[in-house]
């Protein structure tokens, strides 16, 4: 027996889930992931080997990866390739399987890599790959470029996830109790599945369908994350039936997925049992998005001992024994002494200092606080409130001196985004002298890892109710930094005002034109002098963060609840 078989093999003895999402960030350089929903895949497959919840992955190989980020004087951002070599990580799949894609054979092939736990816990995640010499050249990229090319491009490789990602699960006797697709990429898995539990058309009455879609729905699980409707993906029915033909009879995909375009959320929303928001308010969008479907919540969480910094993971060993494996231990954490608590996070913060300077040159001063704020580049983020109001800004700054770490990447198509990034060097010019910042290139979650534990102070102001979860926070919280955020997300269940951080503006859809104010008004009067003069005020919320933030936000309660809510219904 082949060591690829020998591995997979291992695996396929006992029912599991199969984990289906289009990004997976299994390690900070193996360059699978974008960024949230990417991240949070990761964490939900290390806390499935931590806890033993049975489950199998799927995604892309990815191999050109998303992009490396360099910025220029300007400011301007600029994308270097960040292709990445599978054979060093994972060991390739004996088993292929074959799409017939715009009238050609396509066969899928692919790489098993194992994500491991800190308790022998396995995870095993195939990467699909087109990269093989038997396929057409203009085959070979289809799972290339992570969120590339046109929509044609983008229907390939969500009918390589999805369907060639069932077929390969089958080719290699997984035995399967569920499927779970994390966002709507991976939806063409529930037609595949159709097909599958087909009934035979003989004996059918006039009018009867012969698919089974009461067995497929409680199959699948769905987890939704893009509170926008023009974030879901949607297909032109013409294109889909160029590139694949017939899926199934097209009156039946057009009840399931949409009748003038395939939305691939409608698809995934009629056809899973399970369908759930990832944070309350998420939810209750969601829901009036979608009116009809019953909606549930599970918040995200994150990885207990991904996301905490080494002088924490240590304080932790030594005053809360067993955290990382029941983070819920953490409730105990308001109990650990304040000098080790102050002392763990100033090594963290000298750790990002250096990490900035070897970055950018930058020079910041240890003895001051640091503003972080660090996630994907685009408008409704809104990474350039705090900068809203500059005369502002260095008013406060003369009363209370602080420093700004930033970083960031904007998607390649995203303008916006682009302009952002501009944007913030512009200010970061114009502040020179003023207030020292910093934008470090290349976010990555190395440097997410820097940034969430050795800032002071973490910022989050999202347009209202554009944030769907947002877990940034979350991370901050497990290296005690308080979070000081716009009422969305995840942090309108998170927030205990003057607790665990602090609130920007008010919970009303019609706060956000007021944030900026907000936010000046929050740092000037209550945040800054508490860090100046109030050190033991400062650390009691630095312990509110841990104890009730990061004992409740994490991958391990996340994982319990999909595991018994969803997939042991």
């Amino acid at each position: 027996m082949s060591e690829a078989a020998n591995k997979t093999e291992k695996f396929t003895h006992k029912p599991r889930v199969a984990y289906f999402s289009m990004e997976i960030a299994m390690e900070s350089d193996i360059p699978t992931y974008s960024g949230g929903l990417g991240v949070l895949a990761g964490d939900t497959l290390r806390a499935a080997a931590d806890i033993g919840v049975p489950m199998v992955a799927v995604t892309l190989v990815s191999r050109a990866g998303y992009f490396r980020q360099a910025i220029d004087p300007q400011g301007r951002q600029i994308e270097h390739a960040d292709d990445w070599d599978p054979a060093r990580y994972a060991t390739r799949l004996q088993a292929t399987v074959a799409l017939d894609l715009e009238d050609r054979q396509v066969w899928v092939g692919g790489w098993l890599y194992e994500l491991s736990s800190r308790v022998d816990g396995l995870v095993p995640v195939l990467l699909l790959d087109t990269d093989l010499p038997v396929n057409d050249p203009r085959d070979r990229d289809i799972t290339h470029y992570l969120y590339g090319g046109d929509e044609s491009y983008r229907i390939k490789q969500e009918m390589v996830l999805g369907v060639g990602g069932i077929a390969m699960l089958q080719a290699l006797g997984f035995n399967l109790m569920g499927y779970h697709m994390n966002e709507g990429h991976s939806a063409f898995l529930t037609l595949a599945l159709l097909r599958r539990f087909a009934h035979s058309s003989n004996g059918l009455r006039p009018g009867e369908s012969p698919y089974d879609l009461p067995r497929v729905r409680e199959l699948c699980t769905f987890t939704t994350h893009t509170p926008v409707e023009a974030g879901h993906d949607k297909f032109d029915y013409t294109l889909v039936r160029r590139i694949y033909g017939d899926l199934l009879d097209l009156g039946t995909v057009k009840l399931l997925a949409g009748e003038d375009r395939l939305n691939m959320t409608r698809l995934a929303l009629n056809l899973s049992d399970y369908v759930n928001g990832v944070a309350k308010r998420h939810a209750e969008v969601s829901r009036k998005m979608f009116p009809g479907y019953a909606v549930h919540v599970v918040t995200n969480g994150v990885h207990a001992s991904t996301w905490t910094s080494l002088p924490f993971a240590v304080m932790y060993d030594q005053h809360v024994p067993g955290w990382c494996h029941e983070p819920e231990l953490l409730s105990r954490a308001d109990r650990i002494p304040n000098d080790a608590v102050w002392a763990a996070h100033q090594e963290a913060k000298r750790e990002l200092v250096d990490k900035v300077r070897e970055l950018t040159g930058v020079a910041l001063n240890p003895d001051l606080p640091i503003l972080g704020f660090a996630r994907r580049m685009t408008a409704y983020k809104r990474a350039d409130l705090l900068f809203t109001d500059l005369a502002r800004l260095r008013s406060i700054a003369r009363k209370h001196p602080f420093q700004i770490v930033m970083a960031g990447k904007a998607h390649p198509k995203d303008a916006a985004g682009k302009q952002l990034i501009e944007a913030l060097h512009a200010h970061m010019r114009e502040l020179t002298g003023e207030i020292p910042m910093a934008f470090l290139p290349d976010y990555d979650m190395t440097l997410a890892l820097h940034m969430v534990s050795g800032s002071d102070v973490w910022l989050n102001t999202p347009l209202r109710p554009l944030e769907a979860s947002g877990t940034s926070g979350m991370k901050a919280a497990f290296n005690g930094v308080p979070q000081l955020s716009v009422l969305d997300g995840w942090w309108v269940e998170g927030c205990l005002e003057g607790v665990t951080g602090w609130a920007v503006g008010d919970d009303s859809p019609t706060a956000n034109g007021h944030d900026a104010m907000a936010l000046y008004d929050k740092l000037e009067q209550v945040v800054l002098p508490l860090w100046y003069d109030d050190r033991p005020g400062w650390i009691a919320v630095m312990k509110g963060a841990i104890s009730k933030n990061a004992a409740y936000f994490n991958s391990h309660r996340m994982m319990r609840r999909y595991a018994t809510e969803a997939y042991l219904r």
